[in-house]
């Protein structure tokens, strides 16, 4: 069987289609959003998701979130004095998930299709699939995840011709895609987008509100304390769904902090952020040459898409309510789980074509002359953004040089008019014959297929010499004796122990209210994990269970009871 994943900046989630229907399918905590988050501890275990996040608060250095937004780059991430890269944590993430399918589904899982944001690059999204292998997974094709929730609200539509606009706000990620359905072909108009702007940005400018009204520099907090205002950040963000005006209240080295910021002040802060995601929707409308009156439906997707600034925002420039008629952090999942049935050709959903657009110009470095002088380092797009793939497309250049005996062909990704601006994927060269600049003329083929494959050929028209590269998803890898030596490294990181994860939870969160509680509160904290310990030792499963919910009861009533301590002494709303 083949699973879609929507690996997320903030969740992830994993699906499957069987019984002609999309199947989102329970972590190990019978949970379907898995945070993506990765601990590791002194002995190199792995925790991923709610555990890992739990485990935050204790030890923030040996934690790690929002790694999504570094996929595809050398940054490296250092967790337990080990470091890794952004794809091997992703890996983690998806090797939880995927021991979560094989469990749910009980059999082997090796293929999947895992989605990405539309406006990802090349290097992004062979780090995606990188992780993916790292994971053990075959992976089948990288979807773009506003294609994947289009795909979800659109299988309601048999038979209706419909022009989405969807609107997709992640945790670390924004995109604008233009889609339309028509008579069960779903066409991909236009992508746009900024990998740097998501929910977790509106959480950050919350928070440094907050330090701004008690005055308090945010470069002066250690990291246990930034991960706790975080922390606090994201519940006073959620409490804006709820009320106008939250009174918000955080404790710093013993000492109480506090203050009330309504929404329209919380909405004045976040208008450069606003401001900016202006820009992809007026991008992707003039790619797709169309008019917000052609639009027929506007779709929000992503978790960050919950929050009333941004509906307000959508409503304001849109001039009409959006769709949410499904849950925005589970929309991508379903359409993964979606293409998943199309690609198995399941006979349920087996008419449905899907087309996609590139989402970058593809293009090479050529010399051009400035009116007076030519000059090198220009760049010639060849296959321009949004260009429905597959695609091929032919340009001719010609020698630039006197006496010229090779050709290179700089095979770039970007929209710069400088070539040193855009993302170098590949270079092919050519001999040509000696001769006066400009006498040889040689043809630049590129080809682009949906699974982000770019195949280029270079014809020299003079002599029929030809050369080939062959760009994918996995060019530039890992050599498969290198993947297969970094899998075993990796190996020696041991995933916690699925039927245990309950009880490293319930541990480690108590372990956290310990640390935030007073005096007497501690003793009873104290006596209750000790008996839960006890009992643990016993592997007895039901007193396990039996004593789990007991203390999990506890637990709940002491944060209880904190809340309605601050709030009866107006400290929290």
């Amino acid at each position: 069987m083949i699973v879609g994943i929507d690996l997320g900046t903030t969740n992830s989630l994993i699906s499957c289609f069987r019984n002609g229907k999309v199947e989102i399918i329970p972590n190990r905590l019978g949970k379907l959003l898995t945070p993506s988050v990765v601990s590791i501890d002194n002995e190199g275990v792995v925790y991923v998701g709610q555990t890992a996040k739990e485990r935050e608060i204790l030890f923030p250095f040996d934690t790690a979130r929002n790694f999504k937004r570094s996929m595809g780059t050398e940054k490296e991430f250092t967790l337990n004095k080990q470091t890794f890269k952004a794809e091997e944590l992703s890996s983690f993430v998806l090797k939880s998930l995927k021991e979560d399918a094989e469990d749910y589904l009980q059999e082997t899982i090796e293929e999947a299709i895992i989605s990405v944001p539309a406006y990802f690059n090349d290097m992004q999204r062979k780090a995606t699939k990188k992780a993916g292998e790292l994971a053990g997974f075959t992976v089948k094709r990288i979807i773009n995840e506003p294609t994947a929730a289009a795909l979800s609200y659109g299988m309601d539509q048999k038979g209706e011709s419909l022009k989405y606009l969807v609107f997709d706000l992640g945790g670390g990620t924004f995109d604008i895609s233009i889609l339309e359905l028509n008579d069960m072909i779903m066409e991909v108009h236009a992508i746009a987008g900024d990998n740097y702007i998501g929910g977790e940005n509106f959480t950050n400018v919350l928070a440094h509100l907050f330090l701004d009204k008690n005055g308090i520099d945010f470069d002066n907090l250690d990291l246990p304390t930034r991960n706790k205002l975080m922390k606090a950040a994201e519940n006073w963000k959620c409490e804006f769904t709820k009320k106008d005006e939250v009174h918000m209240s955080f404790v710093m080295h013993g000492t109480v902090y506090e203050t009330t910021i309504h929404q329209d002040e919380y909405e004045k802060e976040c208008a450069p952020l606003l401001k900016k995601m202006k820009k992809p929707i007026e991008k992707s409308l003039k790619d797709s040459k169309l008019t917000l009156q052609d639009i027929d439906e506007i779709v929000l997707v992503g978790g960050a898409t919950r929050m009333p600034i941004v509906r307000r925002f959508v409503k304001s420039l849109f001039g009409r309510e959006a769709k949410t008629l499904i849950d925005p952090d589970k929309s991508i999942v379903i359409g993964a789980g979606l293409q998943c049935g199309i690609k198995s050709r399941d006979k349920e959903i087996k008419e449905i074509i899907l087309t996609d657009v590139c989402p970058y110009t593809l293009g090479t470095e050529v010399i051009s002359n400035n009116g007076i002088f030519d000059e090198d380092g220009h760049y010639l797009p060849i296959i321009e953004r949004n260009t429905v793939i597959p695609v091929s497309k032919t340009t001719k250049v010609c020698t630039a040089h006197d006496n010229q005996k090779q050709i290179t062909i700089k095979v770039l990704q970007g929209e710069s008019r400088l070539a040193y601006n855009n993302l170098l994927l590949g270079e092919v060269s050519v001999s040509v014959p000696v001769g006066p600049k400009g006498k040889e003329v040689i043809e630049v083929t590129y080809t682009y297929d949906v699974n982000s494959l770019l195949e280029v050929e270079v014809h020299v028209l003079s002599t029929g010499a030809k050369e080939h590269l062959i760009i994918q998803n996995d060019t530039n890898r890992m050599s498969e004796e290198e993947l297969a030596y970094r899998m075993e490294q990796l190996k020696q990181y041991k995933q916690s122990p699925r039927d245990e994860e309950a009880n490293k939870l319930i541990l480690l969160r108590g372990e956290r209210l310990y640390e935030e509680s007073s005096s007497y509160t501690r003793k009873e904290i104290d006596e209750a994990m000790m008996r839960f310990e006890r009992v643990l030792a016993s592997n007895d499963l039901q007193a396990i269970e039996r004593e789990r919910e007991k203390l999990k009861s506890l637990l709940d009533d002491l944060e209880q009871e904190e809340d309605d301590v601050f709030a009866s002494s107006g400290l929290l709303s």
